[in-house]
């Protein structure tokens, strides 16, 4: 799955710069007294002159970029807590992860089996393939390479974890009360275009266009795209929310800085069930060379985790003669009347089937 057709989300970011203010884009940053900053800035600065560079002088990100990786969110406990492996011992982790990750093995119990009905021959091949520095995780923050411990529930969070969780039920036992009890990436609203961007199985591939004063990321996966302004307004009012968040962008020498909040209230649809009120995630894209893109996010939300916590996932250039095409969901949505006809029919049949059971997630990004 590569190349999506997206000339029109171009002419759409160019249309909304072009009513805009031309003083209002983002303007280049100017030469960096050596005195004046760090050694990180610096090198920050130092970047930003060796990167590829808009006609409006800005880092250009453009292109579509593949994030898939074998390398785990959270580190692994078979490695002994290294965060970065020999040669030696990258290929062996390499190795396990590949044949841990392959949907062609049929060596397992039939559940296992069924999980692995799409064959390799529907996955992302670049998924099997560690990242090159060698790390353990893509988690780099906290050191330990995992994702911090989690603050108790309110009451309230709590009523509505055990309400998702009946409902969760309800769906597995072929009995669905109404649409709210099927999770918002079945009724194809939202999946994993909404930040973080995760490695996932397939429809890895991201495409970025630029005009100035925005940026515009079109995940493969459904059909969603973050404009992202980079001319300085401010945020939506606290009251607005929306599924991707409101996203603000600005630049960092080479690396483009968006900050996302007012993520909408739906509990169950942020990664890890993240309290959408108190939910906020730092996103850095930053041009190594011409092929390769680092992402690195830093989540926060001090009602769900102890502390904030970071991950750094590489992005590679695709080939340009590749193409990635539109992503349309029909599935579930078009689903739902046969799974609720249905239920209602077990239910005047009297097969109520067996008692829901609860589930610790029901949206797994």
């Amino acid at each position: 799955m590569k190349h999506r057709f997206l000339t029109s989300i171009g002419i759409l970011a160019i249309a909304i710069a072009v009513a805009q203010s031309p003083a209002a884009a983002q303007a280049p940053s100017g030469v960096v007294s050596k005195r004046a900053v760090s050694g990180t800035a610096r090198k920050a600065a130092a970047a930003k002159s060796a990167a590829p560079q808009t006609p409006w002088g800005e880092p250009d990100l453009q292109g579509v970029w593949n994030d898939a990786t074998s390398t785990p969110l959270q580190r692994p406990t078979s490695v002994g807590g290294k965060d970065v492996l020999s040669d030696d011992e990258e290929a062996e982790f390499a190795k396990e992860l590949e044949h841990n990750l392959t949907r062609d093995r049929r060596d397992g119990p039939a559940s296992v089996d069924v999980n692995r009905a799409y064959n390799e021959n529907w996955m992302d091949a670049r998924r099997l393939k560690v990242t090159e520095d060698h790390r353990t995780s893509l988690i780099v923050d906290p050191p330990d390479g995992r994702i911090p411990a989690l603050v108790p529930l309110s009451p309230e969070r709590e009523a509505v974890k055990k309400a998702r969780s009946y409902a969760n039920g309800r769906f597995l036992a072929g009995l669905p009360d109404s649409i709210f009890d099927f999770t918002p990436p079945l009724r194809c609203i939202v999946r994993t275009d909404s930040p973080p961007y995760l490695p996932t199985i397939y429809n890895n591939d991201f495409q970025i266009v630029q005009s100035p004063g925005f940026v515009v990321i079109a995940p493969e996966m459904i059909h969603s795209s973050r404009i992202i302004p980079t001319d300085g307004r401010p945020h939506l009012p606290g009251d607005l929310h929306q599924w991707l968040g409101d996203s603000r962008g600005h630049w960092e020498g080479a690396t483009l800085v968006v900050e996302t909040t007012n993520f909408r209230t739906d509990e169950g649809v942020l990664f890890g069930n993240a309290n959408p009120a108190a939910f906020k995630i730092t996103e850095r894209f930053t041009r190594v060379d011409a092929t390769t893109l680092n992402y690195e996010f830093t989540i926060e939300d001090p009602t769900t985790w102890v502390r904030p916590w970071t991950a750094r996932i590489p992005w590679t250039k695709i080939d340009p003669g590749e193409q990635m095409y539109e992503y349309a969901c029909h599935e579930d949505n078009y689903d739902l009347v046969h799974f609720l006809s249905g239920a209602r029919r077990r239910e005047r049949e009297g097969k109520t089937g067996p008692p829901p059971k609860p589930a610790d997630r029901i949206f797994d990004n």
